[in-house]
């Protein structure tokens, strides 16, 4: 565990609980953080004692310095798999919804721990999400504006592109962009000149990246005839190994950027996530003719301290 520690005027405990990793924070009532803590205890990745003994690890102390301070998580804590199931919101939702539907776990020695729901579409092809609804309470929170009408978009394992209208989630769809990415480069032949290759040069490598989203905008015909090319490539020395994971990360994201905007794109999308993986987006966006992108920082944070005073938790 790693972290900065304070005490004075806490208000919340939130926490971000998600397949592998555990992230809270000691709040104030108007977000500031007075200390952050980061553990590897997803619910997949407990330490003995479960998920009692993983709460108590990350928060008891901040617990024990500020009695029946309220706690509120957001994430996989929440599904089948996790401390206690949260049933979906369905669309639309909006924080106060969410607020509406927290689930409430017991703690050893008195108190709960608040569990923010999922949400989820129930038509001819349902969808989930988990904490990605928290991470767009809190980007209306920091962008009021937004509310009337945005497209937000969340890269990631499982990429979310999220419209809000009227300050509600009105529809999402998820794109699996990074889990393909994982299984096709460690699980198929299209890893495979890569491995051993020393790393691609910076420039290189961005140009790897433009191909792979050229290829899906302009071939027209979807990403499963183009994947193979990560490959044939190399094979007719086109391209180089160490820039064949780029150009597959290009073939991806660009087919994701292509059937999300099939249906028009609007004048401006929101990006949220980390910095890194929201760059390639941006450069992406960029290829297909969109306007740079706004990001968003600290979304989580302000999605958590939104909900709780919606739910009328934050301590007085």
């Amino acid at each position: 565990m790693a972290g900065t520690e304070a005490r004075a005027g806490a208000a919340l405990i939130g926490l971000d609980w998600g397949t592998t990793s555990l992230r809270a924070w000691l709040l104030d009532a108007a977000g500031g953080v007075l200390a952050a803590r980061a553990a590897p205890h997803g619910i997949m990745q407990l330490p003995e004692g479960g998920f009692p003994a993983a709460f108590a690890a990350i928060a008891g102390d901040w617990r024990a310095a500020h009695p029946g301070l309220p706690a509120l998580a957001a994430g996989m804590v929440g599904s089948a798999q996790g401390w206690r199931e949260a049933p979906y919101r369905e669309c639309p939702a909006g924080p106060e919804d969410l607020a509406g539907a927290l689930t409430r776990v017991p703690l050893p020695g008195g108190g709960a721990l608040h569990v923010i729901p999922g949400v989820a579409r129930f038509d001819a092809l349902p969808d989930v999400m988990r904490g990605e609804e928290t991470q767009v309470a809190g980007a209306l929170a920091l962008h009021p504006e937004m509310a009337a009408s945005a497209l937000l978009v969340l890269p990631g394992t499982h990429s979310k592109w999220v419209r809000v209208e009227d300050g509600r989630i009105r529809s999402f769809r998820t794109f699996m962009t990074g889990e393909l990415f994982s299984v096709l480069r460690g699980h198929s032949i299209l890893g495979r000149p890569a491995q051993g290759a020393e790393a691609a040069a910076p420039e290189a490598a961005a140009r790897a990246f433009d191909r792979g989203v050229a290829a899906v905008r302009e071939g027209g015909e979807g990403l499963a005839p183009r994947l193979f090319s990560a490959r044939a490539l190399v094979l007719a020395g086109r391209l180089g190994a160490a820039e064949s994971l780029d150009y597959l990360s290009g073939l991806l994201i660009g087919e994701e950027l292509r059937c999300g905007l099939a249906g028009g794109a609007p004048p401006r999308i929101t990006l949220i996530g980390e910095d890194a993986l929201c760059a390639r987006y941006r450069r992406a966006l960029a290829l297909f003719g969109l306007a740079e992108p706004c990001w968003l920082e600290g979304a989580t944070i302000a999605g958590l301290l939104r909900v709780a005073r919606a739910a009328g938790l934050l301590a007085r």
